[in-house]
């Protein structure tokens, strides 16, 4: 055997639970393993999990912070119109210089799966051919999706259904969209219908930026739901932000969320930019924005929560880290029950392997070796600490280590170092 992990405990809650990979695979899954490998790794009883999924992002953005210059007011269109700017400016160079040193922070992070959104409303499809070069090299490590994502509005940009169709051709996996940002409600929902119905031509899955708005009246999810329904693409769409259901009243979201969950539509949240980007013309109270997390999880639809930005136009800040993402949705969300902690963990581990159909993606035998040792005795401890990585492997092998995080302590009055972790509870 090459690896056993031995002593580790996993996010269902077992303890004491050896881990054996051999050949890229997870061999066996069970307390005291009877087996020699050729290197043996104590968890110490910390928490192994299968690795960070990030379901919505924007590589083509990304560390451009500042380019063309900062966003001032901080605004969602502002951010829209900075992009317009800078992007006569791009270069493939620079977009797969910032795209392959985000992957590496990603990757630092254990975060070794990413479905990034590429604008398609530049003729030249540069930022196309940018990440279909980064996600040829990233793939020994890291698994990318790319999105055809219409950023200009499908019907409201001239040359965007023709370049959309482009990028398909030339690889790109998902069928985007912005119904919202379209010049009227009812083009908004006349281009999620041209898209479901390519998609489901093409046999491709969706991905929509669907009512990211503090417009209770956007309602394009309704009509995503519908024509998902319609044309038969259950469990191969999603809609993404969604904040717009933050403003809705409550009967019409009785009415709204069977019709998501019966569609088979997962939502896709995004606690950093949400909460940052709406609820600008408030005063107070002021809202939110983010979607109805909790209410959608219960009714049963799949959630997972996304970074959307790092360092861009739209967001300054941003690591790469999806703990500090769970970390932020949780307490938005107001989802602080043990379940709901955990269930905060689950957005960002195994339901967006789910929504991107991850093949192998788990903790059981047979899945992919892909894995994340980190420095927490369990899921809520970790999303608490924003938990080291003792350990990322991927396909068996170690791509990333750091230790434990201990501080020495040595105080004025207490004599002495002493070895101090934030986990140890009572310190």
């Amino acid at each position: 055997m090459e690896f056993v992990i031995r002593n580790a405990t996993l996010p269902d809650g077992r303890t004491g639970i050896d881990i054996a990979v051999q050949d890229g695979r997870i061999a066996a899954v069970a307390p005291r393993l009877a087996l020699a490998a050729a290197r043996e790794i104590d968890a110490e009883g910390d928490l192994v999990a299968p690795p960070f999924v990030d379901a919505h992002f924007h590589m083509d953005a990304t560390l451009s912070y500042g380019l063309p210059r900062v966003n001032a007011s901080g605004t969602l269109l502002e951010g829209i119109s900075l992009w317009g700017e800078l992007k006569p400016q791009l270069t493939q160079e620079a977009l797969v210089e910032r795209a392959m040193r985000y992957c590496d922070w990603a990757v630092a992070r254990g975060l070794l799966a990413i479905r990034t959104h590429v604008d398609v409303c530049d003729d030249r499809l540069l930022a196309v051919e940018a990440l279909l070069e980064v996600k040829r090299r990233v793939a020994p490590y890291l698994d990318m999706q790319l999105v055809a994502f219409p950023q200009d509005g499908l019907l409201r940009s001239p040359t965007a259904l023709a370049n959309l169709k482009r990028a398909i051709a030339m690889g790109v996996d998902v069928v985007g969209g912005i119904p919202h940002f379209e010049r009227t409600m009812a083009d908004g929902a006349e281009s999620v219908r041209v898209l479901c119905e390519f998609a489901a031509a093409q046999g491709l899955m969706v991905d929509m930026h669907c009512d990211e708005s503090d417009d209770p009246l956007s309602r394009h999810i309704e009509t995503l739901a519908f024509e998902t329904h319609r044309l038969g693409l259950h469990g191969r769409v999603a809609g993404s932000h969604l904040t717009s259901m933050h403003s809705m009243d409550n009967y019409y979201v009785s009415k709204l969320l069977p019709l998501i969950a019966e569609s088979g539509v997962a939502a896709i949240a995004n606690p950093l930019i949400n909460i940052t980007l709406q609820g600008r013309h408030d005063t107070y109270p002021k809202r939110r924005g983010m979607t109805r997390v909790p209410e959608l999880m219960a009714a049963g639809v799949t959630v997972a929560f996304g970074h959307d930005c790092v360092m861009d136009p739209w967001y300054g800040m941003g690591s790469g880290d999806m703990l500090e993402v769970a970390h932020m949705g949780l307490h938005v969300a107001q989802m602080t029950s043990q379940q709901a902690m955990r269930a905060c963990f689950a957005a960002v581990t195994e339901n967006p392997a789910k929504i991107l159909g991850l093949e192998g993606y788990g903790l059981e035998p047979g899945c992919h070796a892909d894995l994340v040792l980190l420095d927490a005795a369990d899921p809520v401890e970790a999303i608490r600490l924003r938990a080291a990585r003792r350990l990322v492997m991927r396909r068996g092998r170690i791509v990333a280590e750091s230790p434990r995080a201990v501080a020495r302590l040595d105080l004025p009055g207490r004599p002495g170092s002493v070895a101090f972790r934030q986990r140890d509870r009572g310190q």
